[in-house]
């Protein structure tokens, strides 16, 4: 899992990427490919 500071670029990378706000984190998930995981803060 990637940390960053912005998730914008990383949402882009695959077209089933899906952002999730849990526990006031954002997170990328993904559920066909679940190499293209990245949270936020």
């Amino acid at each position: 899992m990637k940390i960053k500071n912005s998730i914008k670029a990383l949402r882009s990378r695959h077209r089933a990427n899906r952002v999730v706000r849990r526990r006031g984190r954002l997170y990328v998930i993904n559920k066909v490919n679940r190499r293209f995981k990245a949270r936020q803060g």
